[in-house]
């Protein structure tokens, strides 16, 4: 064949949707008629390009982005000159991360964002700040426009009037602060007071997606109203925003009191990542998710023993991610809790038994499913999946330092035994399970050092 088959371009466009972004370059080198095709911006939408040292790039680079109409970036530090390509070459981004900058910057070095007009996202991420990192100017110019930002690990000189800074951006829909401390050296993590933390919620009342966080372990507990700002023109009412979304993120056991999460009544997702257990101090979780009945998907993160609130599981979660130990008898508690559960992302040890086995009579309504390994392959249990009748994706991961231990021996992943399940467990289910070896590509705007869970 001369060249690809005679199909219409809105085909090859759908079928290079499927394809990852090293693949639509595979694609692109082949002929001048597939590069046309898969240069459509639809392909692009919502990629994000690594940019360094930027006066390496050509002007053919830069008519490539613009092309796909690339809207959004992440860098590392960026010069003067720099500054000035950017916004001549990509002058209509959307969203920017600035990322393990690892240096001290002025507050004028974000000044330039203001040259952006459709600027909606921001995100920052490891380094250090001298000055305000938003300064009046630029907090007047996003005032309106942002509706999302993201900060994580970032020393400030005042936690308390960046939060206030923040309350000023009314159309936020999506704020992610994981504090990192005040100033340089050791120090203890002092919690936004509860008075500011209000007014901050009280001012963003479009704000939906709300994940907190911080480093360190304040020496008190907080106040039992710190994530329900009472309304001040009802008193004894929640005042603050409708949030669908939370995430806590290193909080210790004792900072959240039992009843904390009362008011968050149109919570529709959960994540709570905890750091480490301290030992004689009583489990919260149960206390915090049993008002939740509303919730349709919850994620922990390490933490207690899934027994001691697996029974207070709220029974329209339809999505639940696991990273515990779990065993066959964690699942029989688990599954008549969630009925209608959907998506499930657990890992397994050695020491969990034949989960592969009895997921398929304890969740027979799986479209997804999500398993990583620890320190061991799937084994011939894996064909038991194919009972899943309503499953579509799979996806069979392994720690990094089994890859890598493997690959020294000549053994790449998926292991030759592992692809023939593999391909076995196709056949079974007449190719209608997709299955993924290879942990899916990081979204930089979204997934800071904190929630990326790749190695």
């Amino acid at each position: 064949m001369d060249g690809p088959p005679q199909l219409p371009p809105e085909l090859w466009v759908y079928v290079f949707s499927y394809l990852s972004t090293e693949e639509k370059h595979t694609v692109r080198s082949a002929s001048r008629h597939l590069r046309k095709l898969v240069e459509h911006p639809s392909l692009w939408k919502h990629y994000i390009v690594v940019l360094s040292e930027l006066r390496r790039y050509t002007y053919g680079f830069w008519h490539t982005l613009n092309h796909r109409k690339l809207t959004r970036v992440a860098v590392r530090h960026l010069r003067r000159k720099e500054w000035r390509r950017l916004i001549k070459f990509l002058p209509s981004l959307t969203a920017i991360v600035f990322m393990d900058g690892g240096r001290q910057y002025k507050e004028k070095y974000l000044d330039n964002l203001a040259r952006f007009p459709e600027l909606r996202e921001i995100a920052v991420r490891n380094a250090t700040w001298d000055e305000a990192l938003l300064g009046p100017g630029l907090t007047e110019h996003l005032r309106e426009r942002l509706t999302h930002l993201s900060v994580c690990n970032v020393r400030l000189p005042s936690t308390v009037d960046f939060i206030s800074t923040v309350s000023e951006l009314s159309n936020l829909r999506y704020l992610l602060f994981h504090e990192q401390g005040e100033g340089y050296g050791l120090d203890t993590v002092r919690p936004v007071p509860r008075s500011v933390f209000h007014s901050m919620l009280l001012g963003l009342k479009k704000l939906r997606h709300l994940s907190w966080g911080m480093k360190g372990e304040p020496p008190e507990p907080l106040p039992d109203d710190y994530l329900s700002p009472p309304n001040p023109d009802q008193p004894g009412s929640y005042g603050g925003p409708a949030l669908t979304s939370l995430e806590l993120v290193d909080y210790p056991e004792t900072l959240l009191p039992e009843n904390a999460l009362r008011s968050l009544t149109s919570l529709r997702s959960l994540s709570v990542r905890y750091r480490y257990i301290r030992e004689g101090v009583e489990c919260r979780l149960r206390s915090w998710i049993s008002p939740l009945q509303q919730l349709e998907s919850l994620t922990i993160i390490g933490g207690n023993s899934l027994t001691t609130y697996t029974t207070t599981l709220p029974p329209r979660v339809n999505s639940l991610t696991l990273r515990v130990a779990i065993t066959l008898k964690d699942m029989d508690s688990i599954a008549p809790k969630v009925p209608g559960l959907e998506h499930l992302d657990i890992e397994q040890n050695r020491s969990s038994g034949s989960l592969c086995r009895r997921i398929p009579m304890l969740f027979p309504q799986l479209r997804t499913l999500r398993i990583r390994f620890f320190r061991r392959e799937p084994e011939k249990d894996l064909l038991s999946l194919h009972k899943l009748r309503h499953l579509v994706q799979l996806e069979l991961l392994v720690e990094r330092s089994f890859i890598l231990r493997d690959y020294l021996n000549g053994h790449p992943w998926p292991s030759p035994c592992v692809q023939e399940l593999i391909n076995e467990l196709r056949e079974l289910s007449e190719n209608r399970i997709t299955v993924i070896t290879a942990m899916r590509q990081r979204n930089l705007l979204r997934e800071c050092d904190c929630l990326w869970e790749g190695d």
